[in-house]
């Protein structure tokens, strides 16, 4: 279990998500000796190089064959392992998808994969390296556990729990060295039920993943307008609770999904399914990336050209209620 205090809690928000995945990881496998850790050549990106040196009997870098290495940690699973592994995520989740499906999901084993810097934090790599697509994949897959953490705060939440967890799971770790987190030490992950950052009337928006910080500052915008919105963080899109979701949506006239994904195919899906199922008299709006492929760019470049930054989420709130 992994001990939540300021002084982690600053340092790995200097680091990001990514980075601080090995530090995260290292603090759990003191505890769990059957945890091993796998990478595809990414152990430096991912800052698992103190883990190797601590734990070198429960490291193992198979190299950049992301395939291979799912096959390799399935067989671990099969011995009685909790295996983590770890790459990019459109490596780990798109180039690996058969692997996972059919090793991992199929066969229902101790498989946590973690995929590093999803949506677009590798935004001058361009869209080989960018994740928009992951949410989709990894919830169509029969039993699959799809984590999306706020920040790094919600992340070694989720790391601890997985470190317990029986069965295949999906970490999705978003945002930049530097994200603001949006908890603080004394928050304790409950899976099953959204966060309520924000109370508010009327309004709702409900975001997953590292977006959340600038869905908190857009509600910090919005009141100056004197619109009180409530913000909910989902880290568990799968399994989701439909009647806790349903309860949440149903109190609010106007729900707002904000999401670092194609918005046709994740959280806004998710909420739109629930809505409709439900029969929620509600207007919904979907925030997220339209069906194209964004440009190449700085990180915060790329967030606003995709209208995904607070003053973005702000306007589309203000002209919807207009």
């Amino acid at each position: 279990m992994i001990n939540l205090n300021r002084k982690d809690i600053g340092n790995w928000t200097r680091l990001g998500m990514r980075k601080a995945y090995g530090p995260m990881l290292e603090t759990v496998a003191e505890d769990h000796p059957e945890l091993v850790a796998l990478t595809a050549d990414v152990a430096d990106s991912a800052n698992l190089i103190p883990f190797k040196e601590k734990f070198p009997r429960q490291f193992y870098n198979i190299g950049i064959a992301e395939q291979n290495m799912t096959g390799i940690a399935c067989g671990m699973a099969k011995e009685g392992h909790n295996v983590f592994l770890c790459s990019f995520a459109p490596f780990v989740s798109m180039r690996n998808y058969e692997a996972v499906r059919t090793l991992a999901g199929y066969m229902n084993l101790n498989v946590k994969i973690v995929a590093l810097a999803s949506g677009m934090s590798l935004g001058v790599q361009g869209n080989t390296h960018y994740c928009l697509e992951d949410i989709s994949l990894m919830r169509s897959i029969p039993g699959m556990l799809v984590l999306s953490p706020a920040d790094v705060v919600e992340e070694a939440e989720c790391i601890s729990f997985l470190a317990d967890y029986e069965g295949p799971a999906y970490l999705r770790l978003t945002g930049i060295d530097g994200t603001p987190t949006v908890f603080n030490e004394e928050y304790d992950l409950n899976i099953h039920t959204p966060a309520l950052l924000r109370e508010g009337e009327t309004v709702a928006i409900i975001s997953t993943g590292s977006i959340t910080s600038e869905c908190l500052r857009a509600t910090r915008a919005l009141k100056n307008e004197g619109i009180n919105s409530a913000l909910y963080d989902i880290c568990c899109l799968k399994p989701v609770d439909d009647r806790e979701l349903a309860s949440i949506i149903s109190r609010y006239k106007y729900i707002i999904t904000v999401e670092e994904h194609f918005r046709g195919s994740g959280l806004g899906s998710i909420i739109s399914g629930i809505v409709s199922d439900k029969n929620i008299p509600c207007r919904l709006i979907r925030l997220g990336i339209d069906d194209r492929f964004p440009h190449v760019g700085a990180y915060s470049h790329v967030m606003q050209t995709s209208h995904l930054t607070a003053p973005y989420i702000k306007e589309a709130i203000i002209s919807e209620l207009k």
